[in-house]
């Protein structure tokens, strides 16, 4: 058995490809002994990639700075490969790790594949079966696994997405999500979202709503827009709180349609997470179109209205959440039988998407595939729990 540590390079590019890569850092970090990590980042978004960094503390050993006005999937994944081809060159890694189905997630994975390197895949196995939805991160992630050596889904259920494809058991471990790690380290029980945000006193009751998928670009963004517009004057009393995405055509468009706003509307440029989180977590409802709240909503047992045809997190599905048709009509339909439903207070749940041991996990399946550990990591099985009161 070697007795050199076993060099892992983590590379990412995106606000929610940091948030969960952080925890899987920490932890690496932490055992200097099995692993020696090297964080490369892309930078594929800029400002939202740092607001984390800086945030969680992680200070990235190679930074790309990739990120560009107006630049398109193929330009950014070309530039990315060809420059984390020199990254896996020069760092000469055990094991490259990537997160999600980003473009830099492929990038990074094609890179290492090239070099002949190991590449171990977190968030492994997520399918919609739609290539169209998401786009392109549905195509991304399969690609990704066929060249992935190491697979660490989140679910029992994406695991066995892995076995169905032909992958062998053997390179399957089914971790939980790290994004349920870094949610319980940042939420505060004494979050006062009046610190944060100034909500007129009467809205004691507020919606999370976030959009920016690029299949949701056009029509269905327009659709979005004027549901929230209408709900806001149909529900006075209620807060509206819409997190806007700083791409400048989820922009435009929200200025376009919003730009009347009612006063309990809210459009607040993107928090930090920890803040983002607790607001999250005291809210009555959240509407969006993004994947990772479908998983921290569903881990905080808020219900959730998911605006996409398809979703690649089912297990969303069955812990409350619902898909909603991309129409105006329909969104204000669903979001107003929501509102007039009661609240579920100390409703039993099960936690579908972690527990908070996803990134110990990780370390455990990597060191027994380099045999720095005899036994596998036990896989993560979902449990039953109290939602918030």
């Amino acid at each position: 058995m070697s007795a050199n540590p076993i060099r892992v390079l983590l590379v990412f590019g995106t606000r929610p490809e940091a948030i969960k890569m952080a925890p899987v850092i920490k932890q690496l970090k932490a055992e200097p002994k099995i692993f020696r990590t090297v964080v490369a980042v892309t930078a594929q978004h800029r400002e939202m990639l740092d607001q984390v960094l800086q945030a969680l503390q992680i200070i990235p050993d190679i930074d790309l700075g990739l990120m560009r006005p107006g630049q398109t999937l193929a330009g950014l994944t070309a530039q990315a490969l060809s420059r984390l081809e020199g990254v896996v060159k020069r760092v000469k890694p055990d094991l490259v790790m990537v997160q999600g189905d980003t473009s830099t997630t492929l990038a990074g994975a094609l890179a290492a594949f090239y070099q002949g390197t190991a590449v171990g895949h977190i968030e492994a196995g997520l399918r919609s079966f739609d290539l169209a939805n998401p786009f392109p991160e549905e195509a991304n992630r399969r690609m990704v696994s066929m060249i992935a050596d190491w697979h660490f889904a989140a679910t029992p259920r994406a695991g066995r997405n892995l076995l169905s494809e032909g992958i062998r058991k053997e390179r399957i471990f089914v971790t939980g999500n790290p994004v349920v790690d870094i949610m319980q380290e940042v939420g505060n029980p004494d979050f006062e979202i009046k610190d944060y945000l100034k909500l007129a006193s009467a809205f004691t009751s507020y919606v999370v709503i976030t959009a920016h998928r690029r299949e949701s670009f056009g029509r269905s963004l327009i659709e979005i827009c004027s549901a929230v517009a209408e709900l806001a004057e149909k529900f006075p009393a209620m807060g509206f709180i819409f997190s806007v995405h700083r791409n400048p055509v989820v922009r435009r468009t929200v200025r376009k349609i919003l730009q009347r706003i009612p006063k309990n509307l809210y459009l607040v440029a993107p928090l930090s997470y920890e803040v983002f989180i607790n607001i999250l977590a005291g809210s009555r409802l959240a509407l969006t179109d993004s994947g990772g709240i479908q998983e921290e909503a569903s881990a905080l047992g808020v219900k959730t209205l998911i605006l996409r045809r398809v979703t690649e997190r089912p297990e969303a599905l069955e812990a409350g959440a619902r898909l909603v048709p991309l129409s105006r009509k329909a969104i204000v339909s669903a979001v107003s039988k929501e509102l007039k439903l009661p609240l579920e207070k100390g409703k039993q749940l099960r936690c579908p998407f972690g527990d908070g041991r996803a990134a110990e996990r990780i370390a455990q399946a990597v060191a027994w595939a380099w045999g720095r550990r005899k036994k596998r990591p036990r896989p993560f099985v979902p449990r039953t729990r109290k939602i918030r009161s």
